[in-house]
């Protein structure tokens, strides 16, 4: 991933830069600090390396060549540089680099400012030849930028008539007295707080940094400064992950709606942050809202997103790109046949598509859908609740959305059965590039397993969503899941080649037992089929056994097929499902347990791997353990958990940040994109609201962290910069996560939804053209039944043929079932037993009413 230039030293005052200059007498002797990232080129990718317009940066035999096209008049009309660089005034620094060109061509090295006015520090002409040279000058800095201050170095390489290419390899800058990194340029406060709101009703905490060992008073005030409450903070003391000391401050008993509060602790006062429902609601559009933006094969609308952020279709075979109409496999695979992969979403900041990442993404909308007409309320999502193309077509909003990826997936079903894992550019684009600017050629990668399983799952769980609104189409996805899974069981080993990582990520999976786990339940779920049972009750990852802290990701996928068995009437034995839900409350029992520790309580287990690339995308996946949680026992304590989670996203952290763009005084604006880039190119929009940032990364894994954050506390591993790819880039995956949470924190925080009175557990024992049902009713109510009426639909063919226990009586697909004489009064608490033999087939019934009203499902 590439980097551009702030202010590319582009001016005519570059001209006058100083010449070569020499150490003045006196100055502190300077310590032999590196402050040019990446300039051996040994990664493969020019990171964090610019090149201006007319100039496209490759990395060639381990060197950075520069393609420059001719015809311009000035050598600074042509760049290629680096930002960011740190320099002190009065110290000495020597730029070196070895360089060669295809004709024969002087070139200059410069260091000086990245933005106006342009102010030079040092500049030398050298000569190139065809030949490989070393090339070294040293110079004095007049100027002071720290890191990420506005420092730059570049290579000017215009001025010429012809077209030419120079290629430049270990670029050093040596030179100054102060060790890089260690300080994030942020600025942060005392009193952390969500910088957006807390919703009333529920708690309101916040963190206070401080030494102080004493409780110290707290006032929160009103937009027009008037205090409203006050209290005593709790002093906690020294918090590993921020490298914070810290208090608590529980302000929970205040809960008058309003805008504006701030909470203060002597002199220190907090970011403004509502008392409201409003942001939380709006949430759940705007980063479904993201989907659209980063849609592939389509152009981006200006009536649904804003002139803004509008923009032509992407890789649709118009000039420049070259399309994904026909795109072929990888040179070196020889797979004979060429692929039509139009549409689906955008990965992440770059070009490629990949299927285990959009696999989840997909599933993540699609269950949040299933999980709200199982337990929720799906109204919030349905036709005309999106700003989408789609959004009166009689469709879901949210189903129309998933679809645009789904249909993708099934585009990347190879004609054998297996799903290739990855479509994107032959070659990593600059930064910024829009995406119908794109002229990289396009290339598959191989099939894998891993990605077979994740078109299964997908499919699978899909088929059923769309039942009951495209047959035609359900069937169709059906009968895709079935072969991609025919075909990963008879290529069960098919891995990811993790060098595979040119143009795009490797996204390589050394385990792929989750995956068939996954797959297998989603298609027991839909199916019933008693081949994908045996699958599933044989993992070993059934029953949630590897549901742990760590959670679930696009690499450890098993705890999605637990969600769908617990969550979707399926024929398990209700032991079985009880043991799942249980595996959801004791591991969020957990998070909450360490979550009460911190500083900045937030559902993430940093005990073995630190934070990691796209952390807070674990921070949301671990707040949908809670939120299930909290479905299966109505438990306060889970609800609770999971507006932590987002508080801690929304602003309390150690870096007083809001992760969600367009949410908070200091939300999150240069996150790593190719047309988000307005940090690169003011022309170019920042991230649209609702994206949601990587988060703290202290494996510190791409130059720019690597050059700012030596040394950092796990949580202040990040920072709000294009460049910082491992901690500020968005991603489909991430942000289904944010989609999922928010909707469910949305839905918990209106009016309280009413737990149904009754239940409805369904069992249903299937073999050749018919089944054996168990139907278990229970008044969860409060009141007695004196009569009942059970009602479900039949999705299948399935006819009632004999019934015990009920009333049984079948219209087209309708059923009902009402009481006999001798159990018609079901007391609270209590159940009764009925049950029926029917012929045909089809899935199980997916919502059930007693007396008109809606049941839950056990």
């Amino acid at each position: 991933m590439r980097s551009q230039p702030l202010g590319l030293l582009a001016s005519a005052l570059v001209v006058t830069l100083a010449a070569t200059t020499f150490p003045a007498a006196g100055t502190a002797l300077a310590a032999d600090y590196e402050r040019v990232l990446n300039g051996k080129f040994d990664t493969g990718a020019a990171d964090p390396w610019w090149s201006s317009a007319g100039v496209t940066n490759r990395i060639t035999g381990g060197e950075l060549c520069a393609a420059v096209t001719g015809g311009t008049t000035n050598p600074w009309d042509a760049l290629v540089g680096q930002n960011g660089v740190p320099f002190e005034s009065g110290q000495s620094y020597t730029f070196s680099f070895d360089a060669h060109a295809t004709a024969a061509q002087t070139i200059a090295a410069a260091a000086g400012e990245s933005v106006s006015p342009y102010r030079g520090i040092a500049k030398q002409d050298f000569a190139l030849t065809t030949a490989k040279q070393h090339y070294t000058f040293t110079f004095t800095s007049t100027l002071d930028f720290p890191d990420a201050g506005n420092g730059q170095v570049a290579f000017q390489l215009g001025g010429q008539a012809t077209d030419n290419t120079i290629c430049v390899d270990n670029v050093s800058l040596v030179g100054g007295v102060k060790p890089p990194g260690g300080v994030n340029p942020n600025p942060t406060k005392k009193v952390q707080v969500d910088l957006v709101a807390y919703v009333p009703g529920l708690p309101k905490r916040a963190t206070l940094v401080s030494t102080a060992t004493t409780p110290q008073t707290w006032t929160l005030k009103n937009s027009a400064g008037a205090a409203v409450a006050t209290g005593q903070t709790t002093p906690r003391g020294a918090d590993a992950a921020s490298g914070d000391s810290v208090h608590l401050i529980d302000f929970s008993s205040f809960d008058t709606p309003g805008t504006g509060y701030t909470l203060s602790v002597g002199a220190d006062s907090s970011f403004p942050f509502d008392i409201s429902a409003d942001p939380v609601k709006k949430l759940r559009y705007d980063s479904l809202a993201f989907f659209y933006h980063q849609r592939s094969g389509i152009a981006i609308d200006a009536q649904y997103v804003g002139a803004e952020y509008a923009r032509p279709a992407g890789h649709v075979n118009v000039a420049p790109n070259q399309g994904d109409n026909n795109v072929p496999c990888r040179a070196d695979l020889a797979c004979g046949y060429t692929l039509d992969v139009r549409g689906g979403w955008y990965d992440a900041g770059d070009h490629g598509k990949y299927v285990v990442n959009g696999g989840i993404a997909a599933w993540q909308l699609l269950n949040s859908y299933e999980r709200a007409t199982r337990v929720g309320d799906p109204s919030a999502f349905r036709d005309g609740t999106l700003a989408i193309p789609e959004k009166s077509n009689g469709v879901p909003d949210l189903l129309d959305e998933a679809r645009w990826e789904v249909d993708f997936l099934l585009k990347m079903q190879a004609p054998d059965g297996m799903a290739h894992h990855k479509v994107h550019d032959a070659a990593w684009t600059a930064l910024p590039t829009r995406p119908e600017l794109d002229d990289q050629v396009r290339r598959l990668s191989a099939t894998s397993t891993a990605a077979t399983l994740n078109l299964a799952a997908v499919a699978a769980q899909a088929s059923r969503l769309w039942r009951g609104i495209d047959a035609a189409y359900s069937a169709k996805l059906l009968a895709a899941a079935r072969k991609a899974y025919a075909a990963a069981k008879a290529n069960p080993a098919k891995l990811a080649d993790p060098n595979d990582n040119v143009g795009g990520g490797a996204y390589d999976d050394k385990t792929v037992s989750d995956e068939f786990y996954w797959a297998a339940a989603e298609l027991y779920t839909t199916t019933g089929d008693a081949t994908y049972r045996t699958d599933v009750t044989s993992s070993p990852h059934y029953k949630a056994a590897g549901l742990t802290r760590a959670g679930f990701f696009w690499g450890g996928t098993a705890p999605l097929g637990d969600i769908t068995l617990a969550l979707v009437p399926n024929g398990l034995p209700a032991a079985d499902v009880a043991a799942i839900k249980a595996a959801f409350t004791s591991v969020a029992d957990q998070h909450l347990a360490a979550m009460a520790t911190m500083g900045y309580a937030t559902p993430y287990d940093n005990s073995t791997d630190g934070y990691v690339w796209g952390s807070n995308s674990g921070v949301l996946n671990n707040a949908q353990v809670l939120a299930l949680a909290h479905d299966f026992t109505g438990a306060a304590k889970y609800r609770d958990g999971v507006f932590e989670a987002l508080h801690y996203l929304l602003g309390r952290n150690p870096l007083s940040t809001s992760y969600v763009a367009g949410y908070g005084d200091q939300a999150v604006h240069n996150v790593h994109h190719r047309f988000w880039a307005h940090q690169n190119d003011p022309t170019l929009p920042t991230a649209p609201a609702g994206s949601l940032s990587g988060g703290p990364n202290s494996g510190l894994q791409d130059p720019v962290v690597q050059r700012l954050l030596v040394g950092c506390p796990q949580q202040k591993c990040w920072v709000d910069d294009i460049g910082a790819y491992s901690v500020n880039e968005v991603a489909v995956n991430w942000n289904s996560a944010l989609a999922w949470v928010s909707s469910w924190a949305a839905e918990k925080s209106g009016t309280p939804v009413t737990k149904p009175d009754c239940e409805v557990r369904y069992e249903a024992s299937k073999y050749q053209g018919g089944l054996t049902a168990h139907v278990s009713l229970t008044n969860t109510g409060t009141t007695a039944w004196n009569g009942w009426k059970l009602a479900f639909a039949f999705p299948g063919t399935q006819r009632i043929t004999q019934g015990w226990s009920a009333n049984w009586n079948q219209s087209g697909r309708d059923v009902t079932a009402t009481n006999m004489p001798w159990n018609a009064q079901i007391d609270p608490g209590k159940s009764v037993y009925i049950g029926f033999n029917a012929s045909g087939t089809g899935a199980d019934p997916a919502a059930f009413t007693i007396n008109g009203k809606k049941c839950g499902t056990g």
